[in-house]
């Protein structure tokens, strides 16, 4: 068994509650864990608040950066001062390229936790910090067989990849979080934070059209993210949301507090990934707020909807996907399917995956030797000449 020193960088919320339980399962077998808080969160409420309920303490904890720039600055300083023997991270946020290209800039390996999920939307920026992470992982940690499919289908090598769950579903099993019964359950609840939709003055008014639509079903509650609520005082629409019946609006809401919504929800809408899979677990039926997402299980069960709020008649869209999905009939369904997106073993696979002596040829870093003559591409299928 081999025992490695592993640098685990976070900066949001959804980082921490994934990151926590492979951090533990990583110390518990034995690998030596430096856990570095990269700033991208200073709100404790995102991001404080549930590293001290989860028990992931920061070994090292930075300053807010300085946009991605200030993070990859930041990521080459720790690197230099903390000799690991790889860095992983995991997601979609800018911290996973800052430290991606940073270790690769080390000569350290890279290791994507939560790798795969592909959106295929060239205009999201969390896609582009995916591929990235692609481009220059050595170990590819999947959470299902479809994402482990995309990275296949772009060409990563099998050998690389790891199909390993979400290590969302390693919290949710180990906080002993339960589903609660369709018929117990009652309203709305909604979040919203993705910059598409409330940087837009039109579609964050559509938003809060929908918001108010949405209490026909039922009691709404609607955690109200920082970056959104700056941007309804911006545009004039705070007001109008607060004022609306049967709608309650508030601050984020501590983790433990969300799942407790969640559960007791009979449907939510969100623009939110972390949420997609957390509904999963609990047999909830989701909206999703955008036109595409990168968690398709959900999709093709038919326990998620796609709608965006970019036109009135997707706003419309909306409104109908959660009154149908939050019907007796639909919500027995969803609350039978399994959750696709782990059993909550991941920390303990990955734990084994680093541990494995064999692993030591995928973490490389060697210059290719084509002296031979040898190519390194197939070229049985060629792009078309035009």
């Amino acid at each position: 068994m081999t025992r490695r020193h592993i640098l685990v960088p976070f900066g949001t919320r959804p980082e921490v509650i994934k990151l926590a339980p492979v951090v533990h399962a990583l110390r518990a077998a034995g690998h030596r864990v430096t856990a570095v808080d990269t700033g991208q969160h200073q709100d404790a409420a995102m991001s404080g608040d549930v590293q001290r309920s989860l028990g992931l303490v920061p070994d090292l904890r930075l300053p807010k950066p300085n946009g991605l720039g200030g993070l990859v600055t930041a990521a080459l300083g720790v690197l230099a001062g903390t000799p690991a023997d790889l860095v992983m991270a995991l997601g979609d946020t800018h911290t996973v390229p800052a430290y991606a290209l940073a270790a690769r800039n080390a000569g350290i390996p890279f290791a994507h936790l939560e790798a795969g999920l592909r959106s295929f939307n060239a205009r999201s920026a969390e896609e582009v910090n995916r591929r990235v992470a692609a481009a220059t992982a050595q170990l590819h940690f999947a959470p299902t067989a479809r994402s482990a499919a995309f990275l296949t289908a772009e060409g990563v090598p099998g050998d690389r990849i790891f199909v390993v769950g979400n290590p969302v579903v390693d919290t949710l099993r180990e906080k002993g979080v339960t589903p609660v019964a369709p018929t117990a359950r009652t309203g709305v609840l909604v979040t919203a934070h993705r910059a598409s939709n409330v940087d837009d003055p039109s579609r964050l008014a559509r938003l809060v059209d929908v918001v108010g639509r949405l209490a026909a079903i039922g009691p709404v509650r609607f955690p109200v993210h920082p970056r959104t609520r700056a941007r309804l005082h911006e545009h004039g629409l705070h007001d109008r949301l607060a004022a609306l019946p049967g709608v309650t609006c508030e601050d984020p809401l501590p983790y433990d507090d969300l799942l407790a919504a969640l559960a007791r929800a009979r449907v939510v809408v969100t623009d939110s990934g972390g949420l997609q899979e957390e509904a999963a677990y609990l047999g909830v039926p989701v909206v999703v707020l955008r036109r595409s997402t990168p968690r398709w299980e959900g999709v093709e069960t038919g326990a998620t909807v796609l709608t965006g709020i970019t036109s009135d008649d997707e706003a419309d869209r909306a409104v109908a996907a959660a009154h149908r999905l939050s019907s007796p009939g639909e919500l027995a369904r969803v609350a039978a399917l399994p959750c696709p997106y782990g059993d909550g073993h991941t920390g303990s696979r990955v734990a084994a995956v680093l541990a494995d002596p064999a692993l030591e040829p995928l973490l490389a870093l060697d210059e290719p030797d084509h002296t031979d003559g040898t190519l390194p591409w197939d070229t049985r299928t060629p792009a078309a000449v035009v």
